[in-house]
């Protein structure tokens, strides 16, 4: 393979930067260096983020996401299953000529760039840079991550079993809310002179609320998105990858102890991430579209072999998850302790509410928004109902055993397995595994690393659109993102579990109170999207609204 200059000379920055650090390195000084530093960071963001509500043991954020999910499927009249069927027939393809026709009457909907109508810079039917089905594999590549593997035997581990059910209604009812936030993000999007697309709630924020007269207020909620959406590309979109693929690669072929090895590893990792993200959001899709429905293949098999070999159990999981699922016992942190879990884990794997997938399908190539809105409602299905679902099934199964007590050991994130061994999150999953196919880590591990190279994949297109909303479109400002991006993946790599997921955790969900008070605002504006949308594909319209028609 040639690399291209612009890839060398990122090589060499990122080397420049990197060696000088590893070649200091003393025995495992580096990694416990970079775990001191970055620990206290993480806490006291989490500690901002996970503010409960007075009196109980609900975080506000967490509150707020179930309020809304639920408001958004009775608003939209249940658009979460209703048009379930109808998004299946949009990302094959099936409307793609009436969407690249606009409407009866040249209503395109796209927004004016930099004092220029887009119609004058571009031909209408060439609105975007990428497929429905690319941009729902970039944004599940962003989401179906690590998050689905150790994410939930965090929750399982913390909250037991029945977190799984308070998972699954949370991707049910988030499929609604990412219908209205990746409508939102087509509507408003940004289109340059070169057909470069730059959209998300940053975008939604800024226009939605100037258009109705509260420019400053917009203003303020799109840069402190923005900020937060650097932080949470720098940690869940990278940092909780890389650690949990080292973590994982660390304990299948025996490394632990060998100095350094997480930012060995690490620093690997950035070097392959590096040759994809230089291209842009048309390479990142071209990869995504391949690499997704291979890892999603790989991990789903996985799962429903280990599944299917413990059968005679099944029913007994199933029981056992519905019944902790409203359990008062108090090692798991009772009723709310389960809900907790199983919404928090669920969020910051499916996103729904934080708005991040907004920014990879606002590149679709369409006009009407609502279309993508329609195709993005999938994705948490996809993700939690569907993959995080088998792996709690493979966890619950494995430990029917008592291979670890539910509830951890206070601190939240670790248990013992047979071995005595103290393990947390992908290292539970693996376990698990390992109990009924012995060489399936092997399995396990190439499919971890694929789910943690696409999702930082996709996080470097999210952190690098907030970059460039906050700090200008220049050459000079893309590569500084991306650089700082690379050297996260080696943070991540030599930190510790739980600090990597508080900050994950905190900035992730921290995007959710700006993204969430743009959603209820703009409500009104998505209505009048699908009835366009509708009514172009003569489908029958639900909804008593004036369009913009």
């Amino acid at each position: 393979m040639i690399l291209t200059k612009s890839i060398k000379s990122l090589f060499l920055f990122i080397s420049a930067t990197l060696f000088p650090i590893l070649s200091q390195a003393q025995g495992a000084g580096l990694d416990a260096w970079i775990d001191e530093k970055f620990t206290p960071v993480s806490n006291a963001f989490a500690g901002i983020v996970f503010y409960n509500i007075p009196g109980t043991n609900v975080p506000i954020v967490v509150a707020l996401l179930v309020f809304g999910a639920a408001y958004f499927t009775l608003y939209f009249s249940f658009v979460n299953i209703r048009r379930f069927g109808l998004a299946l027939r949009v990302v094959s393809g099936k409307y793609d000529a009436i969407e690249m026709a606009g409407d009866a009457d040249g209503n395109s909907n796209v927004n004016v760039v930099d004092g220029d109508i887009v119609d004058t810079i571009r031909d209408e039917s060439k609105h975007g840079e990428v497929s429905h089905f690319q941009a729902l594999a970039t944004a599940v590549s962003g989401t179906v991550g690590l998050g689905n593997i150790a994410g939930v035997a965090i929750a399982i581990a913390i909250g037991g079993p029945g977190a799984t059910f308070w998972m699954i209604v949370c991707g049910l009812l988030g499929m609604s809310t990412k219908f209205v936030e990746c409508t939102l993000g087509v509507k408003y999007r940004d289109i340059g002179p070169d057909g470069t697309v730059f959209g998300g709630p940053m975008y939604y924020l800024t226009k939605g609320f100037e258009e109705k007269g509260y420019k400053k207020v917009g203003k303020f909620l799109a840069v402190m998105f923005a900020i937060l959406c650097i932080g949470g590309s720098f940690g869940g979109g990278n940092a909780a990858q890389a650690n949990q693929a080292v973590q994982q690669m660390v304990s299948l072929f025996g490394l632990t102890g060998t100095p350094a090895i997480g930012a060995i590893l690490g620093f690997v990792l950035a070097i392959i991430v590096g040759i994809v993200i230089i291209g842009g959001i048309k390479r990142i899709a071209t990869v995504t579209e391949k690499l997704v429905p291979l890892m999603a293949v790989i991990y789903i098999l996985a799962c429903l072999i280990i599944v299917f070999m413990n059968f005679g159990l099944l029913d007994d999981a199933i029981a056992l998850i519905m019944k902790s699922a409203f359990s008062s016992d108090a090692a798991v942190g009772g009723f709310f302790g389960v809900l907790v879990q199983g919404f928090r884990r669920a969020v910051f794997s499916n996103e729904a509410g934080a708005g991040s997938a907004s920014i990879a399908h606002s590149a679709v190539k369409t006009k009407f928004p609502a279309s993508e809105g329609i195709v993005a409602l999938l994705e948490p299905f996809i993700d939690t109902v569907v993959i995080c679902t088998l792996t709690a099934l493979v966890i619950v199964l494995y430990n029917f055993n008592g291979f670890f007590a539910y509830g951890g050991d206070g601190a939240g994130n670790v248990m013992m397995n047979e071995g005595g061994r103290i393990v947390g999150g992908v290292d539970l999953t693996s376990d698990a595994f390992a109990h009924s196919i012995s060489w399936f880590p092997i399995v396990l591990t190439i499919a971890i690393v694929l789910f943690a190279v696409s999702t930082m994949i996709s996080w470097s297109y999210y952190g690098l659109q907030a970059w460039k909303y906050l700090f200008g479109k220049s050459r000079s400002a893309d590569l500084t993102y991306k650089v700082l991006f690379l050297i996260m993946v080696v943070v991540g790599s030599a930190s510790s579990m739980q600090a990597v997921f508080n900050f994950s955790d905190a900035m992730i969900l921290g995007m959710v109170f700006p993204n969430m008070i743009g959603l209820f605002f703009l409500a009104g504006e998505v209505k009048k999207e699908i009835n366009r949308y509708l009514k172009a594909i003569g489908e029958k319209t639900y909804f008593d609204v004036k369009t913009d028609d």
